[in-house]
């Protein structure tokens, strides 16, 4: 469960985040951040980099060129332990 902490908005509407979340979020002064509703709340967060994103899809795209030789192995193997399959 997440910890809660009161702030007070300044005249022109501003909030300073805790100093906690924004090491932890790595945010720094003059960062953006994506400010929106969700479910009646108001939620904060930092945008995802394309560095970010890229490294993920590549992680993706290694993770399943792996499975599928995995996969590839398992069938031969399959093939080689059960045989042909019978033409019905």
């Amino acid at each position: 469960m997440s910890r809660s902490e009161e702030r007070k908005v300044g005249e022109r509407g501003q909030v300073t985040l805790p100093k906690e979340l924004r090491e932890k979020f790595d945010i720094h002064g003059g960062d953006e951040v994506i400010i929106h509703e969700e479910d009646g709340k108001i939620t904060i967060e930092k945008p995802v980099s394309r560095d970010v994103l890229a490294e993920g899809y590549r992680q993706y795209a290694a993770e399943s060129e792996a499975l599928e030789e995995e996969m590839a192995g398992v069938s031969l193997e399959s093939n080689q332990y059960l045989g042909d399959a019978p033409d019905w």
